[in-house]
């Protein structure tokens, strides 16, 4: 889009049934990139997204401890330089993205105790 083009909006407002988010992992279980723990994905029943998943999500162990989530992104090239394209991004404030860190934080601690509680 160059600087000229206007963006068309449709508002679509709806009340709809209750929707449900299911976050699932997939482990990591290559250790391929090295940190990586485990692929995440948003499954969703009712609502809109009815049947549909979210996917790209990636949950890291930090160098100085701690975890990381990473968002879904597009990676592009300009000049030779990778660059990479948050596909998933806040309308208005960026806390919208820590809260959904968290979430997924959460569920994967959630995730690991219920693995060592079935060994």
């Amino acid at each position: 889009m160059g600087p000229a083009t206007h963006v068309a909006a449709a508002l679509l407002t709806f009340r709809a049934e209750a929707m449900t988010m299911t976050v699932k992992f997939v482990p990591n279980d290559k250790g391929n990139p090295a940190g990586k723990l485990a692929d995440a994905e948003l499954h969703f029943s009712g609502g809109p997204l009815n049947g549909l998943k979210l996917i790209g999500f990636g949950v890291w162990e930090r160098k100085q401890g701690g975890r990381n989530v990473t968002f879904p992104a597009r990676q592009y090239s300009v000049n030779g330089e990778r660059r990479s394209y948050s596909l998933l991004r806040p309308v208005l404030d960026a806390s919208s993205q820590d809260a959904l860190r968290d979430l997924i934080l959460e569920a994967y601690k959630e995730h690991e105790m219920a693995l060592a509680e079935a060994v």
